[in-house]
């Protein structure tokens, strides 16, 4: 099926949510496609503590169902599929999907980030046995288990705190003397590595992982980084929280990318593509906050209209 419109915008994640409000408040003719991860990477996020308004704290997932339900409530077309090719260089723009075909005058690209992987093959064959990226998703499996979690930043420790309420033992490992993460989190890591479950490994590199076909992951080879030394932990689940990588794959033929892929934009949210805009972790390596992504959603519908209103 063929669908013509004003303006997409691509992603359903803080930034897409957000631009779709205001797009909509415009009373522009406009879609949202949801893409495959509906809510993005937040919907994984235990507890959101520093989103303006919501405090003590509110989870990911209450979150991305508030901002769904405003962009509803404003009458927002909310379609559920996965864009799969994309014609920036031809006007209208085309877009390709899973299900239908999309022809618009105007783009915003809010299509997030995924999360990355350590690159080991043990880890594609436990995949999914083992291992996980999500501790919301799936930490209830390993109650009164081992566990261990790669990574020092906000995701890791916010997930270690999560787990150290179920597993019996939570062993954080990290590449770095020092964590990433926002001092309010490390302070609480610390705390619970003297009185409670989580033991720290810094700075350990994870050399492989050890498990059966059948049973899935029992065990996670590490190496310390200054002496070489190799250290084996029993566990039987592994969290793999390192970061992320833009989704931009779609269109790095087109649009200007950055060494690391993500969008590059002039005057907040323009791309090389006149009537191309991106808002969100497609255009954000340093600050990765779902408020910036909101803002940058807003701050592209509103370029959005003013274009078409231009054109």
């Amino acid at each position: 099926m063929q669908k013509k419109t004003t303006l997409i915008i691509l992603g359903s994640g803080p930034a897409g949510y957000t631009a779709a409000i205001y797009a909509a408040r415009a009373n522009l003719n406009f879609i949202l496609i949801t893409g495959n991860n509906i809510g993005g990477q937040l919907t994984q996020t235990i507890s959101v503590e520093n989103w303006p308004g919501n405090y003590p704290s509110i989870t990911g997932m209450q979150l991305m169902d508030n901002l769904y339900n405003h962009a509803i409530f404003y009458k927002t077309n909310i379609i559920k599929d996965t864009i799969i090719q994309a014609d920036l260089k031809q006007k209208p723009f085309i877009l390709q999907g899973e299900t239908n075909k999309y022809i618009c005058n105007s783009l915003i690209i809010a299509t997030g980030s995924s999360p990355k992987y350590l690159g080991l093959s043990s880890e594609k064959k436990f995949l999914g046995k083992g291992i996980s990226t999500c501790a919301i998703c799936d930490g209830n499996l390993y109650r009164n288990k081992k566990v261990a979690i790669i990574g020092g930043g906000n995701s890791a420790l916010e997930e270690a705190i999560y787990l150290s309420n179920i597993a019996s033992e939570v062993h954080i490992i990290h590449r770095q003397t020092t964590f990433r993460a926002d001092k309010i989190l490390i302070n609480k890591i610390i705390k619970l590595s003297l009185h409670k479950n989580i033991i720290l490994h810094q700075p350990y590199i994870v050399k492989d992982i050890l498990g059966h076909e059948n049973f899935g992951v029992t065990k996670i080879k590490i190496n310390q980084i200054n002496t070489l030394s190799n250290v084996v932990i029993k566990v039987s689940g592994i969290f793999i929280l390192i970061g992320s990588y833009p989704n931009t794959y779609l269109f790095k033929d087109q649009i200007k990318l950055d060494s690391n892929g993500y969008i590059i934009t002039t005057n907040h949210t323009k791309t090389n593509i006149p009537g191309v805009f991106a808002a969100g972790d497609v255009t954000n390596n340093i600050y990765k906050q779902a408020i910036i992504s909101s803002a940058a959603g807003c701050m592209a519908s509103l370029d959005a209209q003013r274009f078409l209103q231009n054109i």
